[in-house]
Order: structure tokens, then sequence, then C-alpha cells
């Protein structure tokens, strides 16, 4: 029996059950999101239904099938096709058409996700640029964990720079001087701690900084 769409309020359909949306559909059902997977591959959506709540072999191209499979009940849908580039736009478009409200999509490449913003895409997703630019900040040792978001802000784990060793986090003034904001401190067996003026910093610790991209990345290259 079909749900209601307020019973579909938190669910999420995603189409193309590969590497990343297979990823996407995986994390969302263990974070308790009620799933739809929809794949033309049938050894795909096999491997799939034991995990997702519905797994179907559709052509999801087309906004009849889509509405037929009542997609258009889903406030969210995802869209991880990316190597068929025509099935990635079409796929869009057919979400568009059946009235999906956010639409996210995977690109392969910067022309790919434009094409997918003009045609309906709310958001465009560059998995593999992304991985790579992180594998790059932390190939080097000196980040433990970088996060960057749209707008050329940034959080890092990264260790303590000796400069700030035994000192309170007032007196080393990192923020002021490198324009950084250092969100929390974890030592080795203690629990993460936020930061506060009064936050002692050791030979080991862990900070949890935040800022401009550029500034954390330098932050960053004390240690």
């Amino acid at each position: 029996m079909a749900k209601s769409s307020s019973q579909r309020a938190d669910s999420v359909v995603v189409i193309g059950l590969g590497r990343f949306g297979g990823a996407v559909a995986d994390s969302l059902a263990r974070l308790g999101h009620d799933v739809l997977g929809i794949d033309e591959n049938p050894d795909l959506v096999q491997a799939w239904a034991d995990t997702l709540t519905h797994v179907v072999q559709a052509d999801a191209t087309k906004a009849d099938v889509l509405r037929r499979l009542g997609v258009s009940e889903f406030g969210r849908a995802v869209v991880g096709i990316g190597s068929d580039i025509e099935a990635s736009v079409l796929t869009v478009l057919a979400l568009e058409e059946v009235g999906v409200a956010d639409i996210w999509a995977k690109a392969i490449s910067t022309k790919h996700g434009r094409i997918l913003e003009r045609t309906g895409a709310h958001h465009v997703v560059y998995p593999e640029a992304a991985m790579g630019e992180r594998v790059a900040h932390l190939v080097t040792g000196k980040m433990i964990d970088f996060i960057e978001f749209d707008d050329g802000f940034a959080i890092v784990k990264t260790n303590a720079p000796r400069e700030a060793w035994d000192k309170t986090l007032s007196e080393s003034a990192l923020r002021s001087r490198y324009g950084v904001t250092v969100v929390g401190v974890k030592r080795k067996h203690s629990d993460f701690t936020y930061a506060k003026p009064d936050t002692i910093v050791e030979s080991g610790d862990i900070l949890i900084v935040s800022g401009a991209t550029d500034r954390v990345e330098k932050f960053a290259a004390l240690t």
C-alpha cells in the first residue's frame, strides 16, 4: 500500500545503486531513513534488496515510470548515475517533471555539473574531485582530517603546533595571529573538550580548527 506524502516526509529516493549511489543509500538507511532504491541492473537490485526499505528495477529516465513508483511523493532524490551522462541528465529532468523538491546529482566533470544544474538539479556533487582534494590535504601528514565547504570555509583536525604547547588558547592567541578558530581539543586518553580561552594545549594534543580554507591550511602547516 502506498504511503502518504506526510509519511514520506523523511524519505529519499536514490537512483543508481553503483558505488556512489549505493554508499549514499546505505548511509541513509543506517541513519533510519526510508529509502527507495532504483536501478536498471537486476544484480544491483538484488544485492540491495535486504538493506534498503524498497528496491525496484526500473528505467528512471522516464517521468511516467517515476510517477507509477510514487517518486512524486518523495521530497528528496539522489541521482547516483555518473558514467552515463545522458541517463543522468534525463533522470534529473524526469525528477523535476514529477515535482521532487530537492534533487541531488552526481557529476563526473564541471561541464556535466553545469548541465545538471540547468536541467533541474538543486545540488551537484563531485565525489571524485572532492575525495582527490581531501586526500591531497591528508597525504602530507600535516592534517589528520579535512572538510571543505562550498563557500571557502573548512574544518581541519591537526596536531597542536609547538608554539601553542603549555599555554592557554588566550595566551597563544591563535585566532588573532592566524585567523582561525580552535573549536575543540582532543587529548590522548581523554574526552573531546570544546575550546575555551582558558583551555590549556599540551604537546600531542589534537586541535579541531575552523576558518577560511587558506588560513586553516597555513595553520596546519605549522605542525
